[in-house]
């Protein structure tokens, strides 16, 4: 049943099942809340009861009122439900979808950069394990950092993890200083600024929209700069109907289920892929979801202490974000 080794159940399923339909059926006869990131398989993103960033899916989270939630993402967000929701039971279809940005900061290693720094208050970055999480003094979004910074006296230090693309971001932006933890995110390193600088002369009408985790070399030359929530609201407003969309390839499918009549350009990484995933999201299928619904497995658990250490940073981020 469920492997270990492989991070999944590990169950062949007939093939005269309709999968789709069969997600549907378990997910009312088990109580389920399904929820998805923008990031993920487009039939993944069609079969769930909500998509969407990170700061909607903590705050749906919040609120679930399910028996169990599935989370369709990567490890971190499963966590974040279940520090959330430490009575309900949440799964989460691959055990080895990380993600390489929580992998880039080791609590060992920052509980030691955070002592050495006893003066300053730390905001991590959501997109970090459950552990960074009990030694962090409040977590922020993409979509909030600005906000959660600015939440500080100026005179306050502070300490930023685990992504220093974003960190120099909302440094740029808030006139701050503050202290970078140096992480980063694989996929959004990836692009390559000389491909996208071709792109735009083949596209001299396109607009460049850019995920903040992406490098300061990108980010300067981007027409808007947001969260995936952010640019998918910004591509549906703009009066321009050509985009180069500079995040992860699954959020196209969003978009374009809100702007069909427009043209969505994923910017290309510095290999020989024609577009950027996240192997890790990409990790989540359909038969996965369907094995894991039907055995309850895996399932994310975490020690009791983790969950009411992590839970003060993220209850005071989405109180600070009004997203209560």
């Amino acid at each position: 049943m469920y492997n270990i080794e492989l991070g999944y159940v590990d169950v062949a399923i007939p093939e005269e099942i309709d999968i789709f339909e069969k997600i549907i059926e378990l997910k009312e006869k088990k109580n389920v809340l399904l929820l998805a990131h923008y990031y993920q398989n487009a039939e993944i993103q069609d079969i769930a009861d909500f998509v969407g960033d990170s700061l909607a899916l903590a705050q749906r989270a919040l609120h679930a009122d399910k028996e169990i939630i599935l989370f369709c993402g990567v490890h971190f967000m499963a966590e974040t439900a279940k520090i959330l929701n430490p009575q309900k039971k949440v799964l989460l279809p691959d055990m080895k979808a990380g993600c390489s940005l929580s992998d880039s900061c080791p609590p060992s290693e920052f509980r030691i950069f955070k002592e050495n720094h006893p003066d300053h208050k730390v905001i991590s970055y959501i997109n970090c394990s459950a552990e960074i999480k009990t030694l962090s003094d409040v977590i922020c979004t993409s979509s909030n950092a600005k906000k959660i910074v600015d939440s500080f006296p100026e005179d306050q230090p502070l300490i930023f993890a685990p992504d220093v693309n974003l960190g120099k971001y909302i440094n740029k932006i808030t006139g701050r200083n503050m202290l970078l933890w140096k992480g980063s995110c694989m996929v959004h390193e990836l692009f390559s600024l000389k491909k996208i600088t071709e792109l735009r002369i083949r596209h001299p009408n396109a607009l460049l929209i850019a995920h903040p985790e992406c490098e300061a070399s990108l980010l300067d030359t981007a027409d808007y700069i947001g969260s995936t929530s952010g640019m998918i609201e910004y591509v549906k407003k703009s009066e321009k109907n050509e985009f180069i969309v500079a995040t992860e390839a699954g959020i196209l499918h969003p978009m374009l289920l809100v702007c069909p009549e427009k043209t969505l350009i994923p910017a290309p990484p510095n290999n020989h892929c024609a577009c950027n995933d996240c192997g890790y999201m990409k990790l989540n299928t359909l038969e996965k979801t369907y094995n894991t619904l039907m055995y309850e497995l895996p399932e994310i658990i975490l020690p009791q202490e983790w969950i009411v250490q992590a839970r003060k940073p993220i209850m005071r981020m989405l109180e600070i974000s009004g997203n209560l």
